[in-house]
């Protein structure tokens, strides 16, 4: 029987056009899907804004600050995460790895590091930075390159906030499968719109994000989504930042002003509140690929 689907919310694009997108609610699944998706050659205009501040390295406004600032606290983090889980050699994939300050330092903390980025100016920027030790080309544009090369496996695969984007979702699984070795570790980093602040601000939520984000995830649609590719859930952590950075861009949206006290309130309250529900604003999601 065909999992029908009904409108959720409808979202306008805020950073870039100002089109109306409706989430669709796949019920069974507790996940939404954007409605259009863009074609696949016409997503790269929803991306062309300085306002998407993951693609540059901008200090200009109050946002590009606090995202510096808590990008670099959250990297240190993100390293002893994955410093974490014992690995045979140390190689990691990072899908969608921006201007590959995360990458770097992982570099220099002895990881074999490989990065994915479709940006060119954000990829620029990752070339830049990433040492290419014995003339190696460490960062690509486009999944399927390294897909065509199976021998190259990797202990690690790191998705910080970009599984949303991919257009083709379950293909796009499959090929982490590929690339990641048995008993491997998969670190997926995404929204949580069951979060008490995605409640909050509703339609006015910065993290839906459309058209850019065309897959908004629950808990139980990742479980879901990765138990049919034969991954195992292991772990489920918070991203308690977000909630904060998230809140003052809604409030941007809704009323105009960042109002960051307000934001801040908003923020507070939705940590405090899954502090008892685990409906974070952000949540990280590590998974082992069984053998």
């Amino acid at each position: 029987m065909e999992n029908k689907k009904s409108i959720f919310l409808t979202c306008t694009d805020f950073t870039v056009t100002n089109e109306k997108f409706d989430l669709l609610l796949d019920k069974e699944n507790e996940m939404l899907i954007t409605s259009p998706q863009p074609k696949e050659s016409d997503l790269g205009k929803y991306y062309e804004s300085g306002d998407y501040i993951s693609h540059t390295d901008a200090k200009k406004s109050m946002f590009d600050k606090v995202y510096q600032v808590v990008k670099n606290y959250t990297i240190r983090q993100k390293l002893h995460l994955i410093n974490s889980f014992q690995t045979e050699e140390k190689t990691l994939l990072d899908i969608g790895c921006g201007t590959g300050d995360f990458l770097t330092f992982c570099q220099q903390n002895d990881w074999d590091v490989t990065g994915i980025e479709p940006n060119k100016s954000a990829r620029d920027l990752a070339i830049n930075k990433v040492n290419e030790v014995e003339g190696r080309k460490k960062i690509f544009d486009q999944i399927e390159i390294l897909i065509s090369n199976p021998t190259k496996k990797f202990d690690m695969i790191t998705m910080w906030h970009v599984l949303e984007h991919v257009p083709n979702l379950e293909e796009y699984i499959s090929f982490l499968k590929q690339l990641l070795k048995p008993n491997g570790t998969l670190i997926i980093a995404v929204p949580n719109y069951k979060s008490y602040d995605a409640k909050h601000y509703g339609k006015f939520w910065a993290a839906y994000d459309v058209p850019r984000h065309l897959w908004h995830f629950s808990q139980k649609s990742i479980q879901h989504l990765f138990s049919k590719f034969n991954f195992e859930l292991v772990k489920t952590l918070p991203m308690k930042f977000d909630s904060y950075y998230v809140s003052l861009l809604s409030e941007k949206y809704r009323s105009g002003s960042s109002n960051p006290l307000k934001a801040f309130h908003i923020g507070f309250m939705s940590n405090l509140k899954a502090g008892s529900s685990k409906e974070y604003s952000s949540l990280i999601y590590i998974l082992k690929r069984k053998k």
